[in-house]
């Protein structure tokens, strides 16, 4: 059996944070979580603003706890020379540097992958932006709702007779980030592979929200281009695959039916008492169903509402057809499944207060993550930080006098 490394698979990696929010804080938070040292830097003057955002714990935001999790504070004034020289010596110091300014915002702090590169070709530098390092857009301030637009999604979210729609997270932020991750690790794997730090080839790994949302978008590009189609919002349903969509049972639960394979699909039917429709010729497969699409939905609705949702999804297990509940939060810290995977961990704020935390995704066999400690106070390393970089308690004193942390 398998004996689990819980310092994680990148102990000793060492990684900087220049950045504020989601994106590039998502990227960072996935290393750490995974062992790397992330070391983020905040202006002294409130931090990061996701500090603030949502629900709040004495002052703190309760995401800051998930987002910030196993990461070190140093706050540093970057209008201040000695703040840009600190951080410049992270930068040359750290394996990975990710950052979400605009372009050209290093650049003014000597901090650019360009001006990093030319001390240490081994530099690694994650840049994640709205619209990327390049072309006319660079400079334009990027949101994750802009790449999300952008990008396609949002376009096809939502009912075709009313406006798109938002997922209800910032998933362009999180994709972006995840893109991000992937990046590190590729250009990580390169550079060990030439020689390691100070001697391999570094890269830059350049992320744009509106490409990381447009990744995502399936054959959109090639439906259009060879056959002029462009997808349009279709709701809860998947488009041009009958039947795949969300209905509603008697109890005014949400239910997702996905009863799109041919031979799902005669099963879902029986299971539905509709023999009519398991016999019927033009519903064998999926370019018939198509074309019958409301009238296959209308059936399936019609069932649901003679339904609770524990006997519809009764039935359809019986049946072997794909469903499942829409989950609120509420549904998910009871569910079997999630208990069962220890989806959640159990923590404590600083004043004992217990907070359940989402557990840490993707599941290692070997070296899992860890939470070592939730999102830290503002400034929290700041000492720590600093004696590693050989200054002495004197220094950090005056530092902290003159404004620089």
């Amino acid at each position: 059996m398998t004996t689990k490394n819980t310092s994680g698979p990148l102990k000793g990696i060492k990684v900087l944070e220049l950045g504020t929010l989601i994106a590039g804080p998502f990227c960072a938070r996935m290393l750490a979580e995974f062992g790397a040292e992330v070391i983020k830097i905040e202006s002294p003057d409130g931090g990061d603003p996701i500090r603030k955002w949502r629900v709040l714990k004495d002052g703190t935001s309760l995401w800051w706890s998930v987002q910030s999790r196993n990461k070190k504070s140093l706050t540093l004034n970057m209008k201040h020379a000695q703040g840009r020289e600190i951080a410049r010596k992270l930068a040359l110091e750290a394996d990975i540097i990710i950052e979400n300014y605009r372009p050209g915002v290093l650049e003014k702090w000597e901090l650019g992958y360009e001006q990093l590169k030319a001390v240490d070709p081994s530099t690694i530098m994650v840049r994640l932006s709205g619209f990327g390092q390049t072309g006319p857009m660079k400079d334009l301030p990027g949101f994750g709702a802009i790449g999300e637009s952008m990008g396609g999604l949002r376009y096809v979210s939502g009912h075709a007779d009313r406006p798109p729609v938002r997922v209800g997270v910032s998933i362009g932020d999180s994709v972006a980030a995840l893109h991000g991750v992937i990046g590190a690790m590729m250009a990580l794997r390169h550079r060990d592979a030439t020689g390691g730090k100070l001697k391999g080839e570094g890269q830059m790994v350049d992320v744009a929200l509106y490409e990381s949302v447009f990744n995502l978008m399936e054959s959109l590009v090639p439906e259009f281009d060879h056959a002029g189609v462009v997808r349009e919002r279709t709701g809860g349903s998947l488009p041009g695959i009958v039947p795949s969509n969300t209905y509603t049972t008697k109890d005014g639960e949400n239910i997702v039916i996905a009863g799109n394979g041919d031979a799902i699909f005669k099963r879902l039917v029986l299971a539905m008492g509709r023999i009519d429709l398991a016999g019927n010729p033009e519903l064998e497969r999926n370019d018939g169903r198509v074309k019958h699409t409301q009238m296959i939905d209308d059936a399936i609705q019609a069932w649901c509402d003679t339904q609770t949702i524990d006997s519809a999804l009764e039935v359809l297990k019986a049946a072997d057809v794909p469903a499942g509940k829409i989950y609120s939060v509420r549904d998910m810290m009871t569910d079997p499944q999630f208990l069962a995977r220890e989806m959640f961990e159990q923590h404590q704020f600083a004043d004992g207060t217990p907070v359940k935390l989402p557990a840490i995704s993707p599941k290692l066999s070997a070296t899992p993550g860890h939470t070592k400690w939730l999102g830290p106070t503002l400034g929290q390393h700041n000492d720590e930080v600093l004696q590693s970089l050989g200054y002495s308690a004197d220094a950090i004193a005056a530092m902290k006098q003159n404004g620089v942390l």
